[in-house]
């Protein structure tokens, strides 16, 4: 007897599985996820940008004397950020930062007005002291095996009593008026801050891109174990980071008491989160999460059009600090997601 099979009915419902829609609202949510991550900083600017731009009155903050006025506000930050970023990128941190800053204006102002030293030389010996302090955190870490959040943060520590010690709490105001013309002071229509940063912004770019030892550097963040095989002097990398980022701090706090036009303790501190968040919101810019000089300088301006924009609408003191914090959170966030799904 022969049994005949019929064939089964098509279905012409065209509404597709439900497993298959999960997966395709699945992949879009990825793919939303990774534009997010790699492109949420450059949005959240330009978000930023038009709400600010229609919100302050008489278009002031779109003017172009306000815009610059951001990038003059943003130039100190981003020197300070670019150096902590060589110190992330090798794997490490740098809690020291604010403090070196610190400690190098009242150092500076301190050299001249009190030691008596010529202004090139007080400039000189405060960032071979900055680079100085870089090299203790980085011998810290790597030779002590002290953890770089611990290391540094004892030493931001004992920077602060230095700072106070020296100035026994007073600011030192006896300053040459050259001094101030660091900052005060304009090449070609613009302020020398912007010029400072971007000589040294495009400075450790081409180090840390463009040199072998930046490739070192990079080497190590990426791999430590791979690096030393490949006959990396790990230590050596780390301890040169430390110490760029040591050079900047000081170059910071020098800048700053030509602003203020005096050498003041604690002036700098604030500079700490400020940069943390900069370049965590840098490293999901462009990259998948990692840490890079480019995406530091775009993290530092989307911070100062933040804050120069809540200023001139006049908002509360503590908005500010809200906004700093969140920002923070929000670049971490940011930085985790474009990891995640760099490795997906």
């Amino acid at each position: 007897m022969t049994t005949t099979t019929l064939p089964e009915p098509v279905s012409t419902d065209p509404t597709p599985p439900a497993g298959g829609a999960l997966r395709a609202r699945s992949r879009g949510g990825n793919i939303a996820l990774k534009i997010v991550s790699k492109y949420g900083t450059l949005i959240a600017m330009a978000i930023m940008l038009v709400i600010f731009g229609f919100a302050v009155p008489n278009g002031a903050f779109l003017s172009g004397t306000n815009l610059l006025s951001i990038v003059n506000q943003s130039a100190l930050t981003a020197i300070i950020a670019c150096g902590l970023t060589m110190v992330l990128v090798v794997g490490e941190f740098d809690l020291s930062v604010g403090y070196a800053a610190s400690l190098a204006g009242v150092l500076v102002t301190g050299l001249v007005a009190n030691q008596g030293l010529p202004l090139i030389l007080a400039v000189v010996v405060t960032i071979l002291i900055g680079g100085g302090i870089g090299g203790i955190n980085g011998v810290l870490v790597t030779k002590a095996r002290v953890n770089a959040v611990v290391a540094t943060l004892g030493v931001g520590t004992i920077l602060t009593g230095l700072a106070f010690g020296y100035t026994a709490g007073s600011p030192i105001v006896q300053v040459p008026k050259e001094f101030t013309y660091l900052t005060l002071a304009r090449f070609l229509g613009i302020q020398n801050p912007i010029w400072f940063m971007a000589i040294i912004v495009a400075l450790l770019w081409v180090i840390l891109n463009r040199t072998a030892t930046g490739q070192r550097i990079q080497a190590v963040g990426a791999n430590r174990s791979a690096a030393r095989l490949a006959g990396i002097r790990t230590d050596r990398s780390k301890i040169t980071a430390f110490v760029i980022a040591g050079v900047c701090a000081a170059i910071t706090g020098i800048l700053l008491a030509s602003l203020l036009g005096s050498g003041t303790v604690s002036a700098a501190d604030g500079y700490l989160m400020d940069s943390f968040a900069a370049v965590f919101l840098g490293s999901a810019t462009l990259r998948d999460g990692e840490f890079h000089i480019l995406g530091t300088l775009i993290g530092v301006l989307v911070v100062s059009v933040g804050f120069n924009g809540l200023s001139l609408l006049g908002t509360p003191t503590f908005w500010q600090y809200i906004f700093k914090g969140g920002i923070l959170v929000l670049a971490v966030a940011l930085s985790t997601i474009a990891r995640r799904y760099s490795k997906a």
